[in-house]
């Protein structure tokens, strides 16, 4: 009779050997992560982009071998090469309030990052008719271009630079996205129910997205008829007071987006290491700069937040005493940049 005694596999299958490289590489790749989400988070400050959230994941060992093991409708398996075409290992998610920012987002990456892959995902289901997942996907790595900074050299440079999958969606598109995920992917739905959910899912999405419209219009309508700023309270805080700056920067800046809520007082801070405490202060130092000429210098590819027209201002006025301050010690490097491009 013949031996039917199975062979004795002679290595790995593509998938094993990719699960078990992998694993030998995750534990390094977190500090990547981390450093990753401190760039985008200092890029986006940087920009004056208003956002809720940057945060970031290491895709674990479990998550990639399932990934890696996916198949096709005809039952072959997706990846040839795990390693290489699984793109999200390091993953990064800016969550931003309005759909405006995220695009903003997008740009500021793109001046900063190599981007190898931009997909819009909300816009690709809207071409088709369609509402339900929406966000958008960049592949980014450093720029050969523009070098970063010393503090992030863990991410590498040019060709031997480390990748990131960054999603950036609105707070609306992430709601959507968490719930319809934890309902079909970790949850069960009765088959009998399939239709009516993808129905109510559709709907949801609709409705989300109308709603994400509603909240640029507030914004939008708000940028315009901000109030004009008021006196100060008696604080005894000498800083000028986050609220006043606000709405102050509105009055002057009437082409400019909001920046975040905490960026408002963390530049007041910087204005008192200037000896600038009041807002009369500030705007005859603002006088005498010519806003249009720095604005033509930085070459903005997005729409620059209050805060950053003010940083940029501050920065043309006093230069190198600017960077020197206490309050910018964690980004002078970016700064004396910024002061070679207003310096021409």
């Amino acid at each position: 009779m013949p031996d039917r005694t199975p062979p004795l596999t002679t290595g790995p299958t593509p998938v094993a050997h990719a699960v078990r490289e992998y694993a030998a590489r995750q534990p390094g790749l977190v500090p990547v992560t981390e450093a990753y989400v401190e760039l985008v988070t200092t890029l986006l400050d940087d920009a004056g982009i208003n956002y809720l959230s940057v945060t970031g994941r290491t895709k674990t060992v479990a998550s990639f071998a399932g990934k890696a093991a996916r198949t096709g409708p005809d039952g072959h398996e997706l990846y040839d090469d795990p390693l290489t075409q699984i793109t999200d290992a390091i993953g990064v998610r800016v969550i931003t309030y309005v759909h405006r920012d995220v695009d903003a987002v997008a740009h500021v990456l793109a001046e900063e990052l190599a981007i190898l892959d931009d997909r819009d995902l909300g816009a690709e289901t809207a071409q088709g008719g369609g509402f339900g997942y929406a966000s958008r996907h960049l592949l980014v790595a450093p720029s050969p271009d523009h070098p970063l900074p010393t503090a992030y050299a863990a991410l590498g440079t040019g060709d031997e630079g480390l990748h990131a999958s960054v999603q950036v969606r609105t707070v609306l598109q992430h709601a959507w996205a968490e719930f319809e995920h934890d309902i079909r992917y970790k949850g069960t739905i009765p088959e009998e129910h399939s239709a009516d959910f993808d129905r109510r899912f559709t709907l949801a999405a609709g409705l989300l997205e109308l709603a994400d419209r509603e909240f640029s219009a507030i914004r939008e309508q708000l940028e315009r008829s901000a109030p004009k700023h008021r006196s100060d309270d008696d604080s005894d805080d000498p800083r000028i007071a986050a609220k006043e700056l606000s709405s102050f920067l509105s009055t002057h800046y009437t082409d400019v987006g909001w920046s975040r809520s905490d960026h408002y007082g963390w530049i007041s801070g910087l204005l008192l290491e200037l000896g600038v405490t009041s807002l009369d202060e500030l705007a005859a130092l603002l006088a005498s700069v010519d806003s249009a000429a720095i604005h033509e210098r930085m070459g903005y590819k997005h729409p620059a937040g209050a805060v950053r027209k003010l940083d940029d201002a501050l920065l043309a006025i006093f230069g190198e005493r600017y960077v020197a301050l206490r309050g910018n010690a964690h980004r002078a490097e970016l700064l004396r940049t910024r002061l070679a491009k207003l310096s021409g």
